[in-house]
């Protein structure tokens, strides 16, 4: 299965060699694309160098930060133009573990939409403070029941999508920007009478850099769930009722952790920026990162 992996950065520079690393371990024959606005730590031009090893790796510029919905438009675009069968959202700080992958493989076998969910059992955010966890939940609760969808995490972004599930959204017609484009993709792809299958992951807060959460976002994803279920409620009459698919996996066999660090033979550019990087922060050598105990 051809599969492409859309990761967005915004100042990801130190993070990214060893995400890579990591991609490519559990998946050696994936392609990445990097969606890049314009990230003043130099993470474009990282990016350029490491093309330059690995034809795997792409890259599209954007001129600025344009929002997160935008990137994975962007991205989704370019995996159906490029005939791509499988399709990922990843983020680029080790929040999403890439020794999921394998998993998501196979799941999409079966799916539509497959959604790397905290809110399943064998799902977990180990490290999160109480109030965060708070807000997450809330927030998911408040999702799902205001929508009227059965999709216990409606905001996680790492997901897998079928080529053919992107093709029967009108991608030009999702305008959230921040969380809510999660919200509000896995609303569609639910009304489009697809499969969504959720399957237990363990989420850990970014090791390097800063969140990009905010209450702006927040305020949109609030206000996308209102809107959407008013929209709902005044259309209900002319519309048929929706089966909506969905299925909860359980918690499977993860493949042996690999733990290494980024090659040493990488071009003098790729290691002259990450030491740029590293001597402008308080961040240890790239390594991919234990993963948690399930406990």
């Amino acid at each position: 299965m051809k599969t492409l992996i859309i990761i967005p950065t915004y100042n990801e520079a130190e993070n990214l060699p060893s995400l890579l690393h990591g991609i490519f371990s559990y998946l050696p024959h994936t392609d990445v694309l990097i969606v890049d606005d314009n990230s003043p730590d130099g993470t474009g031009q990282l990016v350029e160098d490491m093309r330059k090893q690995n034809q795997q790796i792409h890259i599209l510029h954007r001129p600025g930060k344009l929002g997160l919905g935008t990137a994975y438009i962007t991205g989704f675009k370019y995996a159906l133009l490029h005939n791509y069968a499988a399709i990922f959202e990843m983020d680029a700080d080790f929040s999403h573990d890439p020794q999921y992958l394998p998993a998501f493989i196979a799941a999409i076998e079966e799916a539509d939409l497959v959604i790397g969910s905290r809110y399943i059992p064998g799902g977990n955010t180990p490290n999160w403070s109480l109030l965060r966890r708070l807000i997450s939940g809330s927030g998911n609760i408040f999702a799902r029941e205001v929508l009227h969808i059965p999709v216990r995490d409606c905001t996680g972004g790492f997901r897998c999508y079928r080529r053919q599930t992107l093709e029967a959204l009108d991608l030009d017609a999702i305008k959230s920007r921040g969380y809510a484009f999660q919200i509000e993709m896995t609303y569609r792809v639910l009304r489009q009478g697809l499969k969504v299958v959720e399957t237990p992951i363990i989420f850990v807060d970014r090791r390097l850099g800063q969140s990009k959460m905010s209450r702006k976002i927040m305020l949109e994803a609030f206000t996308y769930v209102i809107k959407t279920r008013i929209a709902s409620l005044l259309m209900r009459r002319n519309r048929a009722r929706i089966a909506y698919h969905h299925k909860i996996l359980p918690l499977g066999p993860l493949p042996q952790r690999i733990e290494a660090s980024i090659p040493a033979n990488q071009p003098a550019s790729i290691n002259k920026q990450k030491t740029e990087t590293r001597a402008n922060s308080r961040s240890t050598p790239f390594h991919i990162p234990n993963r948690p105990t399930r406990s």
